[in-house]
């Protein structure tokens, strides 16, 4: 290697395989994790007949075992030795097999569990294979966020793996939306005729069998996806194991808690996930209940994610020329803007608002867009600054925190969906029918929810967030000379 180069250039000079087999990992991951913000909420009330208020208290629980659970797997990552599978990248493989079987578990509806069984042990069943996949899930999604630190060290290489990791996001999250446009049959009386709703629309219900159809196959996949990503990711930076002191943990994680840039890209990305699970949980009953147009399942994402298709071609350019704060907070005023728009046109006509409702979508996914191809570059940017501030780097540590408060907006999301349920008096009962009121209610809440989530989003950026363009170049030079300082250390081995 060439004695001239710097250590930046040494620690980076990603390929084409590089950033496929980085984005694969979140491929795999949300081929499964989108079963969750899409299918299981409409799963758990028409399949499992569970209350959504238990839902909602359930998701809560969850999220208070993940306030342990993260921080000790963050905690794993950084003190265990790396060994030959390296420090992060093992840990692809050790999660692959839990993930697949968990996630056919939530959606197996065994003797006993269900509308026709013991309503205690369909709780029951429904929360610990719940968390046994929000466990595994973790497992997986840790490490790899930490990965991306060990794999370059360049900026402009963590924008494009940030933007392929996000198309590798979005093109795991579209399968289960062909699960969702195709699960539903209309209602049929006993004598064999189509239920009609009060709104004069054809009433359908969630079918069991596509969607654990469904839920197999995807898990097959996402496995067999991880076993090709772990071959294909490799780490450039060989990090040494942190020293097991007492009190090291509360110390980093204080570190984290005073960095500005740590905090508010924590925040926006917290809300970030509750905006796209509500969204993604709500519109499932919007869809079916107000405008009886299941196929608005998979219309609504490719509009909201086919912007990625147009930005991935110029966004790592432009965000290089412009800065990541400066292009993702004019993309969060625009989606907060294109959902409040959408809200004031409830008095259209359902079959009418179709059509705006998809516009309004691909307007809104395009300023989404412009945060989520950038996020995890932002996510380093802020670890790179804590490391220069304080001296302190725990990847694992600091990715389990961030992924602890992006589970909190999982909460956030689960609270919105079912209060939303519980305020509009959702009929969850089988055979149950919405009424006109209802479903008025439905789409209200539908649109502001996410205008005003977003809306805050965008706030924080403007405000709160302090690597700017020119903030994120000073910082970069830093970086440099911390690298050689820690290589010089033997802290690191290139």
């Amino acid at each position: 290697m060439e004695s001239n180069q710097t250590y930046i250039q040494r620690t980076s000079g990603l390929k084409s395989k590089d950033y496929i087999g980085y984005a694969m990992i979140d491929t795999a991951g949300c081929l499964l994790f989108a079963l969750v913000t899409t299918l299981l909420q409409k799963f758990y009330t028409d399949i499992f007949h569970l209350s959504p208020m238990f839902i909602m208290i359930m998701f809560i629980v969850a999220r208070v075992w993940d306030g342990i659970n993260d921080p000790i797997m963050g905690r794993i990552c950084d003190t265990v030795e790396p060994g030959p599978k390296g420090r992060y990248r093992k840990w692809i493989l050790y999660a692959a097999g839990p993930l697949a079987l968990s996630a056919v578990l939530m959606f197996l509806k065994l003797p006993g569990i269900g509308e026709d069984g013991n309503y205690v042990m369909t709780c029951v069943y429904a929360t610990v294979t719940y968390i046994l996949f929000g466990m595994a899930y973790t497992v997986l999604q840790i490490p790899y966020g930490s990965l991306a630190s060990v794999v370059t060290t360049d900026a402009h290489e963590r924008s494009k793996l940030s933007v392929f990791r996000s198309i590798g996001a979005a093109l795991g999250s579209i399968p289960v939306l062909v699960i969702a446009s195709f699960a539903y049959a209309k209602r049929l009386d006993e004598a064999g005729n189509v239920v009609i709703g009060e709104n004069g629309k054809a009433i359908t219900d969630m079918q069991y069998k596509p969607v654990i159809l469904g839920v197999c196959i995807m898990a097959v996949v996402s496995f067999i996806m991880l076993m090709i990503a772990y071959r294909l990711n490799t780490e450039r930076v060989k990090t040494k194991p942190q020293e097991k002191k007492k009190g090291n943990t509360a110390k980093i994680i204080k570190a984290l808690f005073h960095n500005r840039a740590f905090v508010a890209i924590t925040m926006v990305s917290m809300l970030l996930l509750a905006g796209q699970m509500f969204t993604q949980s709500f519109y499932t009953y919007l869809f079916d209940d107000y405008f009886h147009a299941n196929w608005m399942n998979l219309a609504t994402q490719a509009c909201t994610y086919s912007p990625m298709i147009i930005f991935m071609f110029f966004l790592p350019n432009l965000t290089k020329a412009k800065g990541k704060k400066e292009v993702t907070q004019i993309g969060m005023t625009l989606a907060a803007l294109a959902n409040l728009v959408l809200f004031f046109l409830k008095g259209m006509n359902p079959d009418t608002l179709i059509w705006v409702f998809l516009a309004m979508n691909f307007i809104s996914g395009c300023g989404l867009t412009t945060l989520v191809m950038q996020l995890w570059a932002m996510v380093a940017d802020a670890i790179d600054d804590i490391e220069i501030t304080s001296g302190n780097r725990e990847d694992g540590t600091a990715y389990s925190v961030f992924n602890l408060f992006r589970k909190v907006g999982q909460v956030l999301a689960a609270v919105c969906v079912n209060s939303a349920l519980i305020g509009m008096d959702y009929k969850y009962e089988k055979g149950a029918v919405q009424t006109l009121e209802n479903l008025k209610v439905m789409y209200n809440l539908g649109t502001l929810i996410p205008a005003i989530i977003f809306g805050i989003m965008a706030v924080i950026l403007f405000v709160w967030y302090p690597l700017s363009k020119k903030k994120t170049e000073e910082l970069q030079v830093r970086k440099e000379h911390k690298l050689k300082e820690s290589y010089e250390a033997n802290e690191i081995d290139i």
